[in-house]
C-alpha cells in the first residue's frame, strides 16, 4: 500500500514529488526505462546500431536516473559518430555533459578514433 501511495506521488510534476520519485526507485528498484537501457547496450555490443538507438531513445521516454541518461546519451553519441552523423554525435554527448559536467570516457572509449576526439573537443570547450 505505501509502495503504491509513493508511486503515485511519484507521478506528480513539482519537484519535491519527483525527488520523493527518485528515491522510491532507488529503494524499490530500477527506473521504468532501465529494461530499454540494458537492452540497447546489448544491441550495441552485438554491433546492431538502429536497433540499439532505438532501445535507448524509449528507454529515455520511459525514465531513467540521472546516470543511466548520461550512459544512454553517450551511447547515442557513439552511434552517431560511427554512423557519420557528427552533429548528431555533438548533440548527444552535449545532452550526457549537461546532467553530467564531470562525465569522463573510460581509457578505451577515449581512444577510439572517431568520437574520441570529438569528445576532448567538446569538453576542452566547455
Amino acid at each position: 500500500m505505501l509502495v503504491a501511495a509513493m508511486q503515485s506521488l511519484a507521478g506528480c510534476q513539482s519537484e519535491p514529488f519527483r525527488s520523493i520519485g527518485t528515491e522510491v526507485k532507488s529503494i524499490f528498484g530500477s527506473t521504468r526505462g532501465a529494461p530499454a537501457l540494458a537492452t540497447g547496450i546489448r544491441q550495441y555490443e552485438e554491433g546492431n546500431y538502429s536497433a540499439a538507438a532505438e532501445s535507448f531513445n524509449r528507454a529515455l521516454f520511459e525514465g531513467l536516473s540521472s546516470d543511466e541518461r548520461v550512459q544512454a546519451h553517450k551511447y547515442l553519441a557513439f552511434i552517431n559518430c560511427v554512423s557519420n552523423r557528427p552533429s548528431a554525435c555533438l548533440v548527444e554527448f552535449r545532452r550526457a555533459l549537461a546532467i553530467n559536467p564531470n562525465l569522463d570516457l573510460s581509457a578505451a572509449e577515449a581512444g577510439h578514433p572517431i568520437w574520441g576526439p570529438v569528445f576532448r573537443a567538446l569538453k576542452s570547450s566547455r
